[in-house]
């Protein structure tokens, strides 16, 4: 355990204006609350904090961070309370300890809820101050470091799914590099004990064979640097653990087939040496094609710069080679600590603008504005952090980092959340490119919006961000409730009239209480989503009420309105312009279509499904009356606008059928939007096709002119 006096001059010593005092009454006021307190080891429990506060001068942190260390868990688990470390230590070191105190218990539970919940502190804690996150990073390490103790194996597991799912990659975007690799290697240790143990073994097995492999490499790019006049430090080691687990389960290879195991470092006087380096170790070793990457001219988001390059070194080793100035390797081993300006800039401020700074950081901030709640927050949050990055450019020239994977609309996204909103397209290196498209590195991207645009829900199926899928779930939520308000008040205007009420929204008032709701809106939404029952409501308004005699409940679904005519009724149900998956929809098990018999089915978050009357998938709502509704179209066939029917064909596998198929729907006005091959034969092939007709007569002549044609077996409308 570390002395008082060692503590002292081990901050004196990069920071001679330290609060020496504060120090020593922080160090005697954590020893004396904490007591006789033990920890899971046996060691007194005030080593826990002391140890935290060691490695935070590891990374040369101020005086305030390390004071805070030392009381980060005083008010949690001690007597002591808030105003006291206020009134002892001063309002920063309070605001800080709150702070961390605040997240002394996020660990992983089995309530998902109050992880997520505390996370969502987490984050708020770091963006005042980023030093909260610093203290707890090394808290979190020590914890890790003597998670063994703990006899209780699922507790250990869990603890070390959060390391790895939360806290590694919080290090990795502060650009701590050092923690980062120990967290992930401890947290391995405990969540795939067998795999490292393996690899452990494998690499000792290497070195036995090999010798000091790294050394003699070391030795030789030392060598061949210096004969170019290239004045250089360099040193080399082997990959963690689970550094080399990551690679195989990324590549899908084995251990044998891993080459590039070992990194080196080449660390340089200025800029202009690294490129010397480069140039000297690329005409001396065959170049490994892909892997260079330059994070000198294109910085990581975290401050992180360095070259990096793959090649067949000395021995004929595939190798990795890092090469940096000094700086660039201050700011990669100990990221935002190594360019800290409380000295400087005087504290509190500093703490605020140096938290800010971090554009992942803001996105995290804007993912908690929109998330519904904690849970969807730390979902969006890990996709946020837990990929490896693409690096494209505005017109203006502005560097966006994007995880491996996104596409054009997370792009909008990254650039603002006005922009991804109202994104209609875009423009990829000059060309117009699909939403969907997927970026590469280099890309420069250029969006088109339109005021009238708003986020499509099918954005959400392949963005890959976590601020993108916020900001659409959020509209899809907002669009939603109007639906299921809409629905709800359609429906419960209807079981009003059927018991033979008058209905007023002063009778759904005086029941709020009794039906949980805060508004009589509310009433209305949960009964559209179907997590509220007219007949439960009717209860509540008119308690002991008899239900009268059931009569048809026919829910009429408006016709679509022609250009400068509003012919809707008031009680309608609002179908028309709806997307998939709001308060009512067609059923994709069935494609119902004007003219067919249908019947409504109230799914709880979906509000009405609509079924042809014949579905089979209809027997599994045969158990639960009361979510059957009967609904009817609204106006004659025709009058609506184009649905999707299915049919299915069997086709004779010759030349031109295929032509001759698609020319047969199409001048019989049909459109096919999806199309898919169910069976192939040497003579036929099955298939689905998806087309967009007026209604159910529209697709039986299609039908119809299909069978007439020779290259068509059978065809028939399909269900399913």
């Amino acid at each position: 355990m570390i002395r008082q006096f060692e503590l002292v001059e081990r901050v004196k010593a990069y920071d001679p204006g330290a609060d020496e005092e504060a120090l020593n009454r922080a160090y005697v006021f954590s020893m004396k609350v904490h007591g006789a307190q033990k920890r899971a080891s046996g060691d007194p429990y005030f080593s826990h904090p002391l140890e935290v506060a060691g490695i935070l001068t590891h990374y040369k942190l101020d005086g305030s961070s390390i004071v805070t260390a030392l009381l980060h868990d005083t008010v949690e688990d001690t007597l002591a309370t808030l105003p006291e470390i206020e009134r002892l230590f001063g309002p920063e070191i309070g605001r800080l300890v709150d702070g961390v105190t605040k997240l002394s218990r996020l660990e992983l539970q089995s309530d998902q809820t109050k992880e997520a919940e505390n996370f969502r502190k987490l984050v708020i804690a770091m963006s005042e101050d980023i030093r909260v996150l610093l203290v707890k990073l090394a808290d979190r390490l020590h914890n890790m470091r003597t998670l063994h103790y703990i006899a209780d194996a699922d507790k250990r597991l869990r603890i070390a799914r959060e390391t790895m799912d939360i806290y590694a990659p919080l290090a990795e975007r502060i650009g701590i590099h050092a923690i980062q690799e120990e967290l992930e290697d401890l947290a391995f240790a405990q969540i795939n004990p067998d795999a490292r143990d393996s690899i452990l073994a494998r690499l000792k097995f290497l070195r036995e064979r090999g010798g000091d492999v790294v050394a003699r490499i070391t030795d030789q790019l030392k060598r061949v640097l210096a004969e170019e006049g290239v004045e250089a430090w360099v040193s080399g080691r082997e990959k963690t653990p689970y550094s080399v687990w990551r690679k195989m389960q990324r590549k899908n290879v084995g251990f044998e087939q891993l080459s590039d195991i070992m990194a080196f470092r080449v660390v340089v006087a200025d800029i202009g040496g690294c490129y010397r380096a480069l140039g000297v170790i690329h005409s001396r070793y065959p170049v490994v094609p892909s892997r260079f990457k330059d994070y000198i001219s294109t910085p990581k988001p975290n401050g992180y710069r360095s070259l990096h390059t793959g090649v067949f070194g000395p021995e004929r080793q595939r190798i990795e080679i890092q090469i940096r100035t000094r700086d660039m390797h201050e700011i990669a081993e100990f990221g935002v600590a190594a360019h800290w300006h409380y000295k400087e800039q005087g504290g509190e401020e500093a703490g605020k603008i140096d938290g800010r700074q971090y554009r992942w950081l803001r996105e995290l901030l804007d993912i908690l504005e929109h998330a519904s709640n904690p849970e969807e927050f730390l979902e969006h949050t890990k996709l946020e952090m837990f990929q490896d990055q693409v690096f494209c450019f505005t017109p203006k020239g502005d560097l966006i980092a994007l995880p491996r994977g996104a596409t054009l609309v997370d792009f909008a996204y990254a650039v603002h959340s006005e922009v991804g909103d109202h994104c209609v397209g875009a423009k990829v290196n000059g060309r117009m490119m699909p939403l969907r498209t997927t970026l590469s590195n280099g890309d420069q991207v250029e969006i088109i919006t339109s005021k009238a645009q708003t986020p499509s829900p099918t954005w959400e199926r392949f963005v890959v961000t976590g601020k993108a899928r916020a900001r659409i779930r959020r509209f899809i939520r907002g669009a939603q409730r109007v639906q299921f308000v809409d629905l709800g008040r359609s429906m419960i205007q209807k079981a009003f009239r059927q018991e033979g009420y008058d209905f007023t929204e002063k009778a759904l008032a005086g029941v709020l209480g009794a039906l949980k709701c805060e508004t009589v809106e509310d009433i209305y939404a949960a009964i559209g989503a179907g997590t509220l029952g007219e007949r439960e409501v009717l209860g509540a308004v008119f308690p002991g009420s008899k239900p009268a005699a059931k009569t048809a409940n026919i829910v009429s679904l408006p016709r679509a309105r022609a250009k400068g005519k509003d012919k809707a009724k008031g009680s309608a149900i609002p179908i028309r312009g709806l997307i998939p998956g709001m308060a009512v929809h067609y059923a994709g098990c069935c494609h119902p279509l004007p003219g067919d018999r249908i019947v409504g089915i109230v799914t709880t978050g979906k509000g009405v499904t609509i079924h042809t009357i014949d579905c089979d998938s209809l027997a599994s709502f045969a158990d639960t009356p009361e979510r059957w509704i009967d609904v009817a179209w609204d106006s004659p066939a025709g009058e609506f606008e184009h649905r999707v029917g299915r049919i299915a064909l069997v086709v004779a596998n010759e030349p031109g059928s295929l032509g001759a198929l698609s020319t047969v729907i199409a001048r019989n006005n049909g459109n096919i939007v999806n199309l898919k091959i169910t069976n192939r034969t040497e003579q036929f092939w099955e298939m689905l096709i998806d087309v967009e007709v007026r209604d159910i007569k529209h697709l039986s002549n299609i039908i119809a002119a299909l069978r007439a044609t020779p290259a068509i077996n059978s065809v028939e409308r399909a269900r399913g």
